[in-house]
């Protein structure tokens, strides 16, 4: 009778997770759907599930149709590849030098200064960036750095909002490993780099693959400071989505195709580290 029981509870709870799966990855077939559609399907009402996929709005997206010269989405698509790795990559360095200061010093007013570094991610962009853009307008009239429309501005800008999740997301983690490990290692002859390096960073792979993670969605997503900071050469790819126009309005074909090939850099970041993803082999598996 217990054995039905839990056989029972096993199976609804099996068709709870494929129903929200199914209703979760409903936009994503749109998407996928509506980007191999023929131009004359995409409107048809009611939808239609059987058609004969094209592969047109793909050549449209990367190559001009009408001359034959490559579109300016895949240099924007590289634009968001460079800022949003760039960015990530120096937002979890700093967050982790962070994070291990904050878990393993006694620094006057910590606490003061762990809310005044989470209290940069209480504003959203869309409040900050008419600041940030006559701060940057400013910087490039008076000094020989040019942050406007530049990928240094948004890499700047985006690691400066993200290390403050970075640093919170890493303290947490290293203060899950135990000090007996770098206390260990030290008495052995490492130096506190050292014991850092050789010890907190592997006990750290699964923190660090977590945050980079949610700092790559972020910066990778982000569309107010993208579109109010950069016009042409810094341009990212979520601006560039949003406005593409065709001759009788929003080409909505190239807006899926363009939005497929967007989601593809992350997808595939975050399927390499999903191993990492699993935090409880690792923290679950250290005992003092």
């Amino acid at each position: 009778m217990e054995y039905n029981r839990k056989s029972i509870r096993h199976r609804i709870l099996v068709a709870l997770i494929a129903i929200f799966l199914i209703i979760y990855m409903i936009p994503i077939y749109w998407i996928v759907a509506t980007s191999i559609k023929p131009k004359t399907e995409i409107f048809s009402i009611p939808p239609k599930f059987v058609f004969v996929p094209t592969l047109e709005h793909y050549r449209n997206l990367f190559v001009d149709k009408d001359t034959g010269k490559l579109t300016p989405y895949p240099g924007q698509l590289m634009n968001s590849v460079i800022v949003g790795f760039l960015s990530t990559f120096f937002s979890v360095l700093l967050g982790t030098l962070a994070g291990y200061a904050f878990s393993r010093f006694r620094i006057k007013g910590k606490n003061d200064w762990l809310f005044f570094i989470l209290s940069t991610r209480m504003l959203p962009p869309i409040v900050v960036v008419i600041p940030v853009f006559l701060m940057y307008r400013w910087v490039s009239m008076h000094t020989p750095f040019q942050l406007i429309d530049t990928r240094t501005g948004l890499i700047l800008l985006y690691t400066a909002f993200n290390v403050s999740f970075a640093v919170w997301l890493m303290k947490g983690f290293i203060e899950e490993i135990p000090r007996d490990y770098e206390e260990a290692a030290m008495v052995d002859g490492y130096t506190r780099f050292q014991a850092f390096y050789k010890v907190v960073l592997p006990q750290a792979v699964t923190g660090i693959a977590a945050t980079a993670v949610f700092c790559l969605i972020t910066a990778w997503n982000e569309f107010a400071f993208a579109l109010v900071l950069t016009t042409q050469n810094a341009r990212t790819a979520p601006p560039s989505i949003a406005n593409m126009l065709g001759t009788g309005g929003l080409d909505w074909g190239r807006i899926a195709a363009g939005t497929v090939v967007f989601l593809l850099p992350v997808a595939i970041f975050t399927f390499l580290v999903r191993n990492h993803l699993l935090r409880g082999v690792t923290f679950g598996a250290i005992r003092r």
